[in-house]
């Protein structure tokens, strides 16, 4: 979706313009949805190793002793700072403060408008979190964060910073200005195209304004700025969503869906335009960085490659690889479910079982080179190289999966960093659906106590209640109650002292004869022992 790759209904100069400025890789990689992207740019590691694999029910939780490009950047004397969307885990010890951010101003979870965040939030005037603090700001989402990210660069100006802009536009709700939208509308574009479209335009002028401040501080120059994206576009129908002849959408892991632009800037040292064919991933962001800042640890243990070497002509440096990407529901991966294997030429892809597990599986293999939008399966003409890729698959879940597996990760309670610690409907583990206050008897959060203590908890249902009625919270085998009144929203329930321990919480409201899952749940340490 921009002006740059041909799309010729979008208005993106300063994007158009960056690019053009800029190093481009042409075959950008990262996973076909947010999280997994999300992990894998801040460790250069297979999202699969850190423990982020999925968007919701806890799987989105990035292990707490991953070291992260902020946590590495920031060790070495840079300023560090997240606007915008994390979506890695939002309790002790998953956030993006308890993972080297400075700075922090972010929404909850998945996105804006989510079960993560508070009933009725809405990209206009958004309640955003500041450094763990709730505060409701005044103005459109980008543009708070874009004004958030400013003030930190000009803070920041006399000494190295990071910042980190990750917008949560133009994913749904489809929310923007009529200013942005209505000219696209009445250019003959479908609505939500249309919405789409001006949210990126909104976007192309807050990154304008980004850059201008470079400009303004003049540290243009020895500035790296990259612009991407986490997956492929989301298609509604009807729907005219520029996807430059690929197949696939997000969530997919046709092209379509794991492609992203990548345009890098660094005037002292890139050319000004450089183009590269050769295909790099997300993995590879972390380890670029961390080189450009003549940052070595031997703690790294990336998968991903630094590109600097070639962007420089140094040699024979790129030895040919295979890129892995894989995406489902689920608590752990699943062979050969929705994955691609995608080398410098053939592309092995297994598509049909993204959401239905029992899906028959039909491998396709393409030749890029010759076939860059995937029209052509050419598995049944070179079985030999079905095989030789699919073993390499093996081998690379094997590898990514050996060490710590799959385990779930506890919200921490009793920590004097966060407390209380609010756990979301979106993060329930086994949640079929985000069906509002439906009640599940299986869905619960699993937490990790980790100071003995007087404890109580906090449902915040989502609506008052119209009877009377109890509150029930299920602490492994223990459970606690609390009667309520009609008209009750939050009702607290004392769980008394609880022991260091690693536990499973349920919690539910009882009234007029049916249970009710809460909006949000709070616990919270009284005292410590």
């Amino acid at each position: 979706d921009l002006g740059y790759t041909g799309n010729p209904d979008i208005n993106t100069p300063t994007i158009d313009a960056f690019a053009k400025e800029s190093v481009v890789f042409e075959n950008f990689y990262v996973s076909p949805v947010c999280t997994p992207t999300r992990a894998s740019l801040l460790t250069g590691r297979y999202n699969y190793r850190t423990g982020a694999i999925d968007t919701w029910m806890g799987r989105s939780t990035m292990r707490q002793d991953e070291l992260t490009l902020a946590e590495a950047l920031k060790a070495a004397g840079y300023a560090t700072g997240l606007f915008g969307k994390w979506h890695l885990g939002d309790t002790y010890p998953y956030r993006p403060q308890d993972q080297g951010f400075d700075s922090v101003l972010m929404h909850m979870g998945v996105g804006i408008g989510q079960p993560s965040g508070p009933a009725g939030n809405a990209y206009f005037d958004p309640i955003l979190w500041e450094n763990g603090q709730e505060k409701t700001l005044r103005g459109y989402c980008m543009d708070i964060y874009t004004d958030a990210t400013i003030r930190f660069i000009k803070s920041n100006k006399n000494r190295p910073f990071f910042a980190f802009l990750a917008t949560n536009t133009p994913h749904t709700p489809l929310q923007v200005a009529p200013a942005y939208s209505q000219p696209y509308i009445e250019s003959g574009l479908p609505e939500e195209t249309s919405i789409i479209y001006g949210m990126m335009t909104n976007i192309d002028d807050n990154f304008a304004r980004v850059l201008n401040t470079l400009e303004d501080l003049q540290i243009a120059d020895n500035t790296i700025v990259i612009y991407m994206s986490d997956n492929g576009p989301k298609i509604f129908h009807p729907d005219r969503r520029y996807r430059a002849g690929l197949k696939g959408e997000k969530t997919s892991v046709y092209e379509g869906g794991i492609r992203s632009p990548f345009f890098m800037r660094w005037p002292m040292k890139f050319e000004s335009h450089q183009t590269f064919s050769t295909k790099a991933a997300h993995i590879d962001i972390m380890p670029t960085l961390v080189s450009a800042a003549n940052i070595s640890d031997e703690s790294f243990n990336f998968d991903g490659r630094d590109l600097i070497p070639m962007i420089e002509g140094k040699g024979d440096y790129w030895k040919p690889r295979t890129i892995f990407l894989q995406w489902h529901r689920g608590n752990q991966p699943e062979p050969y479910r929705n994955f691609a294997a995608v080398s410098e030429r053939f592309k092995l892809v297994q598509t049909q079982n993204t959401f239905d597990q029992n899906a028959a599986q039909i491998f396709e293999l393409f030749d890029l080179e010759t076939d860059p939008g995937e029209n052509f399966n050419i598995a049944d003409q070179h079985p030999e190289i079905v095989e030789s890729i699919k073993k390499s698959y093996d081998l690379w879940l094997k590898e990514v999966s050996k060490d710590r597996g799959y385990p779930e990760m506890p919200s921490w309670l009793g920590s004097s960093r966060q407390n209380p610690v609010l756990l979301t409907h979106q993060d329930r583990r086994d949640s079929p659906k985000w069906d509002h206050d439906v009640f599940y008897p299986q869905a619960y959060w699993p937490v990790k106590i980790i100071n003995s203590g007087s404890y109580q908890a906090r449902l915040t249902l989502f609506e008052a209640s119209k009877t009377d009625g109890e509150a029930v919270v299920k602490l492994s085998k223990k459970t606690f109650r609390a009667l309520f009144k009609a008209g009750s929203q939050e009702i607290t329930v004392p769980l008394g002292e609880l022991p260091v321990s690693l536990e499973s919480i349920k919690a539910w409201s009882d009234s007029g004869g049916r249970k009710y899952a809460p909006r949000f749940l709070q616990l919270e340490i009284l005292d410590k022992e």
